[in-house]
């Protein structure tokens, strides 16, 4: 899945406290070496901060932006999974509301169980639980899951999950419902009874499950691409009013049942999202916790240049969250169009970053490490590997070398990063300059970004963005950034390099049939190298989810699954008399 998070100032006050309180192993030794246990900002990992919340009261999320989507058929940017699974929308399994490793455990949501395999994995068999009801006290049933699934095909219901068309049988051609028109490969023979017909064997597809891709949305309620405006709900929170780029408010979802819930505990009675800040305002305001502030959480990252506004001060510090994201952030190359359609050129590319002061730019090495590979260590034995052993400053003796050869000697090209990303990609650009390349950055609202780089008639030549596992497993990351048959004319996801080689294809389609889980990891493992190799994208960072929460705030931590973001199924406040809003 993408996720998404300025550097203004890239200060050495900020690189200098990040590295000299963490105890960090040094950038240059790559990110094989894990953090001390002494990095400051890794104080609270695994932990629930603020004790047990009290039910009632208002939490104000805090945001400098947007949903990009909250339609369930389009939701698959970090945070919103996380936002919209836990509040607005339930699917047929999800995992335990808890920090740490015991966040990655499946366990059922709306279906009884982690769902039946038969026919040798190819077949797939729910059954929902009795008494789950919307928003309006209507019953969900089997078919509104079945008819979500479908809108995941629709052409204009771009950028979520593309696990469906991957998955399912008979699906070529298939364009959606809104046409009439419904899959064979999954089956309602009653209303609490769903079906899934796989293509291939799927031993995984209890985790898939847990998308949102697999919540209910009934047909009745079907508004094309507005629905992303007002989602129906089957989760503990509705909407209450929406006034886009400005605020969002949810109160509770009076026919959810908790009896049927294990997962949510739904303390709050209201979130107000407040949207449009800048990212600085809202470390400050979090960081002073005044007022509505002090049951306030940050949405997207706490910026890089409020780290000396936080690590030294122990009360402060002590409301920061910064679990490892378990993604790489990457720099692709558009290798469907020159320059990058030459392999060598690509090559010098990895040489030419300064992955070093991208790291500075990041909030320096206690938020950041170097990446090394694209696969992130959780699915890589815990160490990413060095195939490339290339300086994590970079060589750009040696990427100038490769553009002479390649007949390029020098470059112009375009980077388009999200707002919050300028101060990365200025570091970008300054280590680029070192091999002659100009570049030039066009930063995107956070809300469209993933839309502009997704739709090829807009996509640059070069963009800034992360991917992480759905699940620990390889099938999980790889097909989705680099295999050629994902890529979409709009709502391109994974693949933004546009990749295209038919050896890797070929290689993933034969890592899917293996049967064995162990054999499969090492493959993913071994191809990650091979791909490395040709270089479709640089890998830059391996980064930390560094977010802020008022002092009146409890039951936060960050969630293993959802990148490190804070578990909305179980924060609240510790004295709902004292918010606001």
């Amino acid at each position: 899945m993408t996720k998404r998070t300025q550097l203004a100032l890239a200060t050495a006050v900020v690189a200098a406290l990040a590295l000299g309180a963490s105890g960090c192993s040094d950038p240059k030794k790559g990110a094989g070496a894990a953090p001390s246990a002494a990095n400051p900002a890794a104080a609270n990992d695994g932990k629930t901060l603020g004790g047990t919340p009290v039910r009632g009261g208002t939490l104000t999320v805090l945001s400098n932006q947007d949903f990009a989507h909250l339609d369930p058929a389009r939701n698959w940017v970090m945070p919103t999974m996380d936002f919209g699974t836990r509040l607005l929308y339930r699917t047929l399994v999800t995992f335990k509301a808890e920090p740490g490793k015991a966040g990655s455990e499946l366990v059922p949501d709306l279906a009884t169980d982690l769902g039946t395999p038969s026919n040798g994995g190819r077949t797939w068999t729910f059954t929902l639980k009795e008494g789950v009801k919307y928003e309006d006290g209507s019953p969900i049933k089997a078919q509104d899951i079945k008819y979500n699934v479908e809108r995941s095909f629709a052409p204009d219901l771009t950028g979520g999950p593309d696990y469906a068309a991957q998955y399912l049988a008979g699906t070529e051609g298939y364009k959606g419902p809104l046409q009439g028109k419904h899959l064979d490969s999954v089956k309602t023979p009653d209303d609490r009874t769903i079906v899934f017909e796989l293509k291939r064997p799927v031993a995984e597809f209890s985790a898939t499950a847990t998308l949102p891709t697999f919540a209910p949305v009934p047909q009745s309620q079907e508004k094309g691409t507005q629905y992303d405006a007002r989602p129906f709900s089957s989760g503990p929170y509705r909407i209450d009013t929406y006034d886009r780029d400005k605020k969002l408010v949810l109160v509770r979802n009076e026919h959810w049942d908790p009896r049927t819930d294990t997962v949510r505990k739904a303390y709050p009675d209201r979130f107000v999202v407040v949207m449009g800040l800048k990212g600085g305002q809202i470390d400050d305001r979090i960081i002073a916790g005044d007022g509505a502030d002090a049951s306030a959480v940050q949405y997207s990252d706490m910026r890089p240049e409020s780290a000396p506004k936080v690590l030294p001060k122990p009360d402060v510090k002590a409301r920061l969250l910064a679990e490892s994201q378990g993604c790489t952030e990457m720099l692709h190359l558009n290798n469907s169009r020159a320059p990058f359609d030459d392999p060598k050129v690509r090559e010098a590319m990895q040489y030419a970053v300064d992955k070093e002061a991208v790291v500075t730019a990041g909030g320096g090495p206690a938020l950041n490490e170097v990446a090394t590979a694209y696969l992130p260590p959780a699915l890589s034995g815990g160490k990413q590997a060095d195939t490339l052993k290339i300086p994590a400053a970079g060589d750009p003796a040696k990427a100038k070398e490769l553009l002479k050869a390649a007949g390029k000697e020098s470059l112009k090209v375009s980077l388009a990063v999200s707002t919050g990303d300028k101060g990365k990609a200025e570091a970008i650009q300054q280590g680029l300059s070192r091999a002659g390349i100009e570049v030039v950055i066009d930063t995107i609202d956070p809300g469209a970004y993933y839309d502009v780089i997704g739709d090829l008639s807009t996509t640059p030549d070069m963009s800034l963005s992360g991917w992480c596992p759905d699940y620990p497993s390889g099938s999980t990351w790889i097909p989705f950034v680099f295999d050629g048959r994902t890529i979409k004319d709009k709502g391109n996801q994974g693949n933004n390099s546009q990749f295209r080689d038919e050896a890797t294809i070929k290689r993933i389609d034969e890592i899917n049939a293996m049967a064995d889980a162990k054999q499969a990891n090492q493959a993913w493992i071994d191809l990650d190298a091979e791909i490395m190799k040709k270089s479709p994208s640089v890998p830059v960072l391996l980064e930390r989810k560094p977010l802020l929460v008022g002092p009146n705030v409890a039951g936060a931590y960050g969630h293993p699954v959802w990148t490190g973001t804070i578990d909305y199924a179980t924060v609240g406040l510790k004295d709902p008399s004292k918010s606001q809003g």
